[in-house]
């Protein structure tokens, strides 16, 4: 960055520690390469924020995040389906098809390639909608909260059929002439597998609420995962037999005059469920133990070094596709245990090296036992996926605010050198806790990096020094990473003041 004036480090120099361990404050000036020691006490460069006056706010806190709002597009866009039926009539077979379909969206829009293909769609269109892009969660709740309601639904409409003998017509669709047309009834297993599922989702519905979830992520995880499992093998069986043409469940005596084949293809809930089944199945197939290499950093983080990678060739050029190499950004689930546990964490790409790595600080009894005892081998499956700050390469100008660990995400665009950006790092001892390497490695490609040291200072007013620091640097956007609570606060203590803020949304 260009400047007249000095540009001022925190204690945690970019130069190497002394061996007298004595921490000094350097100023490098512009106008030379010699480095001057000055009074600490005088020149951090956050000196006075406290004395600034913020701006009054002029947005009030939104009622509905980009979130809630894809959230209710899912579920406004069921319920006029659900007018719509209830003004026209339905059986239990239509109900079953919107079933599928809601279930069908809500697992798509968690599978990593959909994902990557959000985020690379969104990243050609203007900043403003590109930059809600890990909003996308919003869908995958909505879509699941209507199927649920829809199979309720279904639950009560198939058994009122069941208990009074209700017959439903089956018309043979191949062509425009009706030739084929015969009655119907739902069966007593297909009601009791609609309730087996009902029960199951409604369990992962339960544990996956916003409070529940926070608390008690291992156990979410795993009612998640097994009970969404367990739930796929009697909806194949519900939607592509006994409700849609009765396919699988009792075939010879609700096929009609349709051959199994015909029946088969001419079902959209059998469709559905074969692209849902494989995006639950395509992550298990990149399941792999890998090599690791561990640098416990301190009793708090570990880093830890992969270096494989799968190369592809492109189908229509000479090029490599590193399928398994990481873009800034993204992140890779990693286990120890790859049935019952699995946890999410930022890759750090470093150009013209092959591989990644992870910051891993303590958080839990999982990563307290990765930093005690050092894994040199772990489970990874799926593909590197992209978070929130794979969005930052769209903007000429960032403010990167971390927290901690929260350094590991943004540390993949500051080795990248993408960016025109400023970095605000929040720690207790910086470099007792994360380690010189990493310290040196962000102050070469950040020199002007502020590093705040709460051990030594104190908790400050974030919001007020986040404001101040954003009123000399003019960035275009500010990109938080850090917990909940702290990225919530900050996030819209800067936008209710007309300053466009990102961070995580944790709905996972």
């Amino acid at each position: 960055m260009s400047s007249d004036a000095p540009t001022v480090l925190s204690s945690q120099s970019s130069l190497p520690s002394h061996s007298s361990g004595t921490e000094k404050t350097v100023v490098l000036h512009n106008d030379s390469s010699i480095p001057k020691e000055v009074d600490e006490e005088l020149t951090n460069p956050w000196d006075g924020y406290e004395e600034n006056e913020m701006p009054e706010k002029t947005q009030s806190r939104p009622v509905f995040t980009v979130y809630c709002r894809l959230f209710s597009v899912a579920f406004i866009t069921n319920m006029a389906v659900f007018i719509s039926y209830a003004v026209r009539g339905y059986t239990s077979e239509k109900v079953a098809v919107v079933v599928v379909a809601n279930l069908f969206i809500a697992i798509l829009m968690r599978q990593d390639y959909t994902i990557n293909l959000i985020f690379f769609i969104l990243s050609s269109v203007p900043q403003s909608l590109a930059a809600r892009a890990y909003h996308h969660g919003g869908v995958h709740t909505g879509s699941a909260i209507s199927g649920i309601i829809w199979l309720i639904l279904f639950a009560a409409q198939a058994t009122k059929e069941l208990a009074h003998g209700q017959e439903v017509v089956a018309q043979d669709n191949l062509s425009s002439i009706n030739t084929n047309v015969s009655s119907l009834q739902v069966s007593t297993a297909t009601v009791a597998v609609t309730y087996v599922i009902l029960a199951l989702l409604l369990a992962v519905v339960t544990f996956a609420h916003p409070s529940f979830r926070i608390s008690h992520h291992d156990v979410f995880e795993r009612v998640h995962r097994f009970a969404g499992w367990t739930a796929t093998a009697p909806v194949w069986v519900q939607a592509s037999g006994s409700v849609v043409w009765k396919v699988v469940l009792l075939t010879n005596d609700f096929k009609g005059g349709r051959s199994l084949g015909v029946a088969v293809i001419h079902a959209p809930a059998f469709w559905l469920m074969i692209i849902l089944s494989v995006s639950l199945i395509l992550p298990w197939l990149r399941l792999r133990r890998v090599d690791v290499r561990s640098v416990v950093l301190s009793n708090h983080a570990v880093r830890m070094y992969f270096e494989y990678g799968r190369y592809l060739k492109c189908i229509h050029s000479q090029c490599l596709n590193q399928l398994d190499t990481p873009i800034p950004g993204s992140f890779v689930r990693i286990s120890s245990d790859p049935l019952f546990e699995w946890h999410g964490f930022a890759t750090i790409p470093e150009p013209n090296m092959k591989g990644f790595s992870l910051l891993v600080s303590k958080a839990g009894d999982w990563t307290t036992e990765m930093i005690a005892n050092p894994p040199t081998k772990l489970w990874v499956r799926g593909i590197p996926t992209t978070g929130v700050l794979t969005i930052a390469p769209l903007f000429r100008r960032i403010l990167f605010v971390g927290t901690g660990s929260g350094i590991g995400p943004i540390a993949s665009h500051i080795f990248a050198e993408k960016a025109n950006h400023r970095l605000i790092w929040m720690a207790p001892n910086t470099r007792a806790t994360f380690g010189d390497h990493l310290v040196d490695q962000i102050l070469s490609k950040s020199p002007d990096a502020l590093l705040y040291d709460t051990h030594k200072h104190g908790k400050p007013n974030m919001v007020k020094l986040i404001h101040h620091v954003v009123d000399e640097y003019q960035p275009e956007v500010v990109c938080v990473i850090s917990n909940n609570s702290f990225t919530q606060k900050i996030v819209y203590g800067l936008r209710s003041r007309g300053i466009l803020t990102l961070g995580a949304i944790f709905d996972s």
